[in-house]
């Protein structure tokens, strides 16, 4: 690989890296956590060709937020920057997870009373980046008027049916009513995937979904049959983060290869470590009754998960451009963002604000995050210590 090109993917692997350590808050604060990284810092996209970018992630099943990354660091620096920005974002909550299975299983019931903190800061992580992602993509009457009315909606109708239909809601109101829309053009970006490749790809994962159940059911084989169950699962979900718990759950609890306590045990643990929700999957590998278990489960297990994601970004990309060239397709896309706004807003209420805050003081504590966050602008990471530190203060207090 020519020395530029290598030198650009491991910048992408040494920012990746950073974000995957410090970027608390599920899927939704992980967005503005690239927002402010990849165009305010480092400018390797506008916003025009950033906000493009995550409307065409919200519309894939999988993990969206790392589906973003994954795209950026394609965009960046090929395949390898694809690679490698999917590793350095997806390793640390991977390498945490699999401590936190090995810890757990020696101590029993383990002490979680310092995840009340971390629960709280995710209500401002994630209201501060609603509010950025909103001055962006609901700049005028008609798409906030859309993403409000996605929000309504999205809290009506539970479940993947529900946000595709208001992800498809959003895209129409978008067509009728932002055609006119006078825009900034984005910035070119290179896009290094052609369409035989992305052709290849979306073809390697509809035979994937086919074919591993079906050889499931020939081949003895607990690896085989773990690498079905995570695939499925992050093949087959909308909108990612906690979406695809349900099917997590379905997949490791319903055959007996994970306990329910477990499996409550590592989701609460989860939410409470920096970079991507799926990577609750290490856990599950590493917890999991039978082969192969452990370290090698947990990694088997990650990869199943997140394969589909890759196959589906590098399938998706070459379409970019003719989002970039259609003035349709832009107004459609232009609804289509709106409605993500509309449904990240209905994600901060429920299940964010309903599942983290329980009386007065968790809302006192959430108020005081934010306030460090968008007024003070203190790092996330102090404001996630902070948090988490009064968090445990209130419980040994019994508030």
């Amino acid at each position: 690989m020519h020395g530029t090109a290598l030198a650009r993917a491991v910048t992408v692997f040494a920012v990746a890296l950073r974000l995957g350590l410090t970027s608390f808050g599920g899927p939704v604060a992980h967005i503005g956590y690239f927002r402010d990284e990849y165009v305010g810092r480092r400018r390797w996209l506008d916003e025009t060709a950033f906000a493009d970018l995550v409307a065409l992630c919200q519309l894939l099943p999988g993990p969206a937020s790392s589906e973003l990354g994954i795209a950026i660091g394609m965009t960046r620096a090929g395949l390898l920057g694809g690679v490698l920005a999917w590793a350095g974002f997806t390793l640390p909550s991977a390498v945490a997870m699999v401590a936190f299975a090995y810890v757990s299983s020696r101590l029993g019931t383990a002490d979680l009373r310092w995840l009340r903190g971390l629960q709280v800061v995710a209500v401002a992580v994630v209201a501060q980046a609603v509010w950025t992602m909103a001055r962006t993509l609901t700049p005028d009457r008609r798409r906030l008027g859309i993403a409000l009315a996605a929000a309504v909606a999205a809290l009506l109708l539970a479940g993947t049916p529900g946000q595709v239909a208001v992800i498809a809601g959003g895209g129409l109101a978008g067509a009728l009513l932002t055609r006119h829309v006078d825009e900034q053009q984005a910035r070119p970006v290179g896009v290094p995937v052609g369409r035989r490749l992305a052709a290849g790809a979306l073809a390697v994962l509809g035979l994937l979904l086919v074919l591993l159940p079906l050889v499931r059911r020939v081949v003895t084989s607990p690896a085989l049959a773990a690498f079905d169950a995570f695939f499925r699962s992050g093949a087959l979900v909308f909108g990612g983060g906690h979406v695809v718990l349900p099917l997590l759950r379905a997949a490791v609890v319903a055959p007996g290869w994970v306990t329910e306590p477990r499996f409550l045990t590592g989701y609460g643990a989860a939410q409470a470590v920096p970079g991507p929700l799926f990577t609750f999957a290490a856990y599950l590998g590493a917890v999991e009754h039978g082969p192969p278990g452990g370290v090698a489960g947990a990694a088997l297990a990650v990869v199943a998960i997140f394969l589909p994601a890759f196959l589906l970004v590098i399938g998706a990309l070459p379409f970019w451009a003719l989002l970039q060239a259609s003035a349709a397709l832009r107004a459609a896309l232009r609804g289509v963002n709106a409605a993500v706004v509309g449904l990240l807003l209905a994600a901060l209420y429920d299940p964010v604000f309903t599942g983290a805050i329980h009386g007065p003081a968790d809302f006192g504590l959430a108020v005081t995050a934010l306030g460090l966050l968008a007024v003070v602008r203190m790092p996330a990471w102090a404001v996630v210590a902070i948090t988490a530190a009064g968090g445990a203060g209130l419980v040994a207090l019994g508030r």
